[in-house]
């Protein structure tokens, strides 16, 4: 897992109740966030660092992000480089430096841009928030306010000017028109902009606004889970648990907007169920109410806290018969789910009755493995159908790969929008991950059969052979999944085992 510290611009326009933010849509093609409303902002760069301490990195990297990505400066410019087509020359400078490739890296051109110029003000800092440990990078973001009668001049003017690369279009938006259009499925926004429209839209002025927000991000800090929304009315709130690497947690999914489904609550740890409690009660102070838990399957890193959360809170919980039998005593039961059944939310974020999630059974992971899909937004949550940080350990006899192949065709043709694993953050498109991960699979077996039928082997001596790609310290996972794969295609007739060494079939 690796840290990133970045700068976030909360660019403003006017005041009070006609206060606008400017957000910017980032490419459907990127990998991270992509197709996603957020923000200006970035990374802090090696440039940036030579500024000085990290608070002067911060500031330079705001400025120069600022810049590149919407074309407004705060400094002021000598006369001669004031005019569009001057600004203009200077920011392709710095975005073709951000797309160079090569090692070393050439020095930034961002110090002659401001070469000259006198330095503006501090930019007023609002808060800080790190990406929870769900994600294999996590970013230390520190969110700043530039009030757009704080630019002085700009390559269009004083109006913010998004060239098309990384992000496609950027508009100025009032935070509930944003959030409205966020709640109706019409927008997609990153998660941490929306607890800052949040704050804002209900705010009665911005230093208010200002004071909330410190509240609520410094609570963060100090141990309190985000309210993580990937779409509407699904919290996703990672719970440290008993897993497998790389992961660390397992993501808990609160699911509803007045009535609270609670999805795997996993953690054994009491100090990670108080966390879960206490988030639970901050949604229940605007208006939700906790009506039962969900478990997508047995395995104790999805079920280690049900018995307290249920008792907690008399909470029933519901899973698959195979899943229910398997729990140990001392939850309170509720009705069992099988495929198709469906599970009543009430009204949706946006208003709309009729809200549910479909249980959509999927086994070969594990025997009694459900899948939730919500009505309103198209939104999955697979459990450890799949991962965006891992592959999924098939484990024989539980795990079966050639059903486990079955449950992943099937989930193939369910129309999906956002897919929430159980480890890892949410992935925009699903079925992408789907389609890589039944590819990924072909792909094993054929390097299975390929190393069969060249020379036979122990489950031992075709690990490295076939897994030639995993981490030595995986290994005895790795294994696991191999022996499901040597059981599929022995299933099939295409390899057989003599003595303790597989060999492939010509059958």
């Amino acid at each position: 897992m690796s840290r990133r510290t970045a700068a976030a611009l909360l660019i403003t326009r006017g005041e009070g109740s006609e206060r606008t933010v400017f957000l910017v849509e980032r490419s459907p093609e990127l990998r991270f966030f992509g197709g996603y409303w957020a923000l200006p902002g970035g990374t802090i760069d090696d440039g940036d660092r030579a500024a000085g301490d990290e608070q002067q990195a911060l500031q330079a990297c705001a400025h120069r992000e600022l810049f590149e990505e919407t074309g407004l400066l705060r400094h002021q410019l000598p006369a001669t480089r004031t005019s569009g087509d001057a600004l203009g020359a200077l920011r392709e400078q710095l975005l073709v430096h951000e797309r160079a490739e090569t090692t070393p890296r050439p020095p930034s051109p961002w110090p002659s841009v401001i070469a000259g110029c006198v330095p503006p003000l501090p930019m007023r800092e609002l808060c800080r928030i790190e990406t929870p440990p769900f994600a294999p990078v996590r970013y230390d973001t520190v969110f700043f306010h530039v009030p757009i009668e704080q630019c002085t001049v700009g390559t269009s003017g004083l109006r913010p000017d998004v060239w098309r690369g990384e992000l496609v279009q950027g508009r100025w938006w009032l935070p509930q028109q944003a959030l409205a259009s966020w709640r109706n499925g019409d927008l997609l926004l990153v998660p941490p902009l929306v607890i800052l429209l949040e704050h804002l839209a209900r705010a009665v002025d911005f230093e208010h606004f200002a004071a909330e927000l410190a509240v609520t991000t410094d609570s963060y800090r100090t141990g309190n889970l985000h309210q993580v929304r990937f779409s509407p009315g699904i919290v996703l709130a990672p719970l440290r648990t008993p897993t497998l690497p790389p992961a660390t947690t397992t993501n808990c999914y609160i699911v509803g907007h007045e009535q609270l489904w609670i999805v795997d609550p996993g953690s054994p740890q009491p100090q990670e169920q108080e966390r879960l409690l206490a988030l639970l009660a901050e949604l229940g102070r605007a208006g939700a109410r906790p009506t039962g838990i969900l478990v997508t399957h047995h395995h104790p890193d999805h079920i280690g806290g049900v018995n307290a959360l249920s008792r907690a809170l008399d909470l029933p919980v519901r899973g698959h018969p195979l899943t229910l039998s398997r729990l140990e005593p001392g939850f309170r039961a509720g009705a069992a789910l099988d495929d198709g059944m469906k599970v009543p939310l009430g009204r949706s974020p946006d208003g709309q009755s009729g809200w549910e999630l479909l249980a959509v059974h999927t086994p070969g992971h594990d025997r009694g493995h459900l899948c939730f899909r919500e009505s309103r937004y198209g939104a999955m949550l697979v459990g450890d159908m799949l991962s965006t940080i891992s592959t999924i350990i098939i484990d024989p006899p539980e795990g079966h790969l050639a059903t486990y192949l079955q449950s992943l065709e099937r989930l193939a043709t369910q129309p999906m929008t956002t897919l929430y694993p159980a480890h890892g953050p949410a992935m925009r498109d699903g079925q992408k991950l789907v389609k890589q991960y039944l590819r990924h699979r072909r792909q094993r077996e054929a390097k299975l059969l390929e190393v069969l039928q060249q020379q036979p082997g122990t489950l031992e001596e075709l690990l490295p052979k076939v897994y030639w790609d995993a981490d030595p310290k995986l290994y005895k996972f790795a294994a696991r999944s191999l022996l499901a794969g040597l059981h599929k295609l022995q299933e099939e007739r295409r390899a057989e085992l003599r003595g303790d060494r597989w060999h492939g079939t010509t059958a």
